[in-house]
């Protein structure tokens, strides 16, 4: 059976659950990080020496890296969350590379700094440089929505777990927003799967 180490409440933990309950896949999940500890263990870094969740074994194959572990599961079982066609699947693949490389790169210090951080030890004015290029970043997949449902367009795939997962982080932060109707007409899609309710929609700290 696919063995996933991590805390549920992670967001690149979130990405594999997420993954593996639209692909019906069988896991077992060991609470690792966080308050949990585990990632700093000879054992655990054997695995993953970068000492984060997820990690995954899938019959004594190990991988990490989140976006990874989603293409890899996609690619093995199937169905619509990997693209067949080559050109959509670089889609796919570019929309996961942007949500790692530039999204979560402007988001994270926002959501590290409302929610990991003590509010007497808060940069604020750190939070709020990180907040305006986050809104700014986000605008380049709000105009992209205009007229789709996913970010491939009519379908629901793997490119849209990292982003969805990042969209509920999003809107959940005690932050001002600009208007972003395409985003949350999209968050409301994707809140109609039971797994996104089951797996995503969690409290944040």
């Amino acid at each position: 059976m696919l063995k996933i180490w991590g805390r549920a409440n992670s967001i690149n933990v979130q990405k594999v659950l997420w993954c593996c309950d639209e692909l019906g896949v069988e896991y077992e999940r060991i609470d690792v990080g966080g308050p949990f500890g585990g990632t700093g263990d000879p054992e655990y870094l054997a695995m993953n020496p970068n000492a984060l969740v997820p990690t995954i074994s899938d019959d004594g194959f190990v991988l990490w890296e989140s976006n990874a572990i989603v293409r890899y599961l996609s690619a093995k079982h199937g169905g619509t969350l990997y693209p067949e066609n080559p050109q959509q699947r670089a889609d796919a693949d570019r929309w996961m590379d942007w949500q790692l490389g530039t999204l979560w790169v402007a988001l994270r210090p926002v959501f590290l700094g409302l929610i990991r951080t003590p509010p007497e030890e808060r940069d604020e004015a750190a939070i709020e440089t990180a907040r305006k290029r986050t809104a700014a970043t986000w605008d380049i997949l709000e105009n992209h929505l205009e007229g789709r449902d996913y970010a491939l367009g009519d379908a629901f795939t793997m490119a849209d777990i990292p982003l969805g997962v990042s969209i509920y982080r999003w809107l959940q932060l005690p932050v001002e927003r600009p208007p972003i109707p395409n985003l949350e007409a999209y968050h409301e899609r994707l809140a109609e799967r039971q797994v996104f309710r089951d797996k995503v929609m969690l409290p944040l700290n």
